[in-house]
């Protein structure tokens, strides 16, 4: 009897904004080419966050459907308005991303981070890198947990990679991973002071200038959260 009945969907607010863009271009109030109103006017006129005008924005821009040039501003991409409308629909009917999918993503990216930075880095990137490790440690060291610092220590990896499409790709998917660690509680109290260890071992290869070696120890390094993300997709 209740088999026809579907799940209510609590529409986000990032998704509502995301629609109202979508209806600006259907009515033809803006255009492909056109550049969008500022964060602060399209806040005020929603009634919403600016935080979240800007979240809309990013994903809207991630997905090629705005582009925003600094010092100029953010303008919609010049494809057709049929083209225009269908991505955006897409977007808003997309899941939200799992853990073991980002996990799976952040392997691809960290691997290649890894092999790039070896074969590109500069004496900068080591000072850069170093220091990054230096912060993790020392929070291990006085007994606390260092998310945010490991996070930092790869975020510096794919810098040095010298390639910013992968680095974009990780600082957009970064926020998400480090919001599920916290809520799942995917890092053990032991796992840090390993980690610590693998990540002297990761830089030793980048400094050697290994680039095999190092996405060999990068994959190593992340095997345990993979495994934990796998368990978890199993769970559910």
């Amino acid at each position: 009897m209740l088999d026809s009945l579907q799940k209510i969907q609590i529409e986000k607010p990032v998704d509502k904004i995301i629609k109202q863009i979508k209806n600006l271009i259907s009515n033809g109030e803006i255009k492909p080419g056109d550049k969008l109103p500022p964060e602060r006017v399209l806040a005020e006129h929603l009634g919403v966050g600016r935080s979240q005008v800007r979240e809309a924005i990013q994903k809207l821009e991630f997905y090629g459907i705005l582009r925003t040039y600094p010092q100029s501003g953010t303008f919609v991409s010049g494809i057709g308005i049929v083209a225009l409308e269908e991505l955006i629909s897409d977007i808003v009917n997309l899941e939200d991303h799992d853990f073991h999918s980002l996990i799976e993503t952040r392997v691809l990216l960290e691997k290649e981070a890894a092999f790039l930075a070896a074969t590109r880095r500069t004496p900068d990137d080591i000072v850069s890198l170093k220091n990054a490790i230096q912060a993790y440690d020392a929070k291990i060291n006085q007994g606390l947990t260092a998310v945010e610092e490991d996070l930092l220590f790869h975020i510096k990896i794919a810098e040095a990679s010298k390639n910013n499409v992968l680095k974009s790709l990780m600082m957009i998917i970064t926020p998400d991973i480090l919001k599920n660690y916290v809520q799942l509680k995917a890092c053990k109290p032991d796992s840090f002071n390993k980690a610590m260890a693998e990540h002297h071992i990761i830089l030793q290869h980048i400094i050697n200038m290994e680039p095999k070696l190092a996405a060999e120890a990068m994959q190593l390094h992340l095997l345990g959260v993979v495994e934990f993300s796998k368990q978890l997709k199993k769970e559910q």
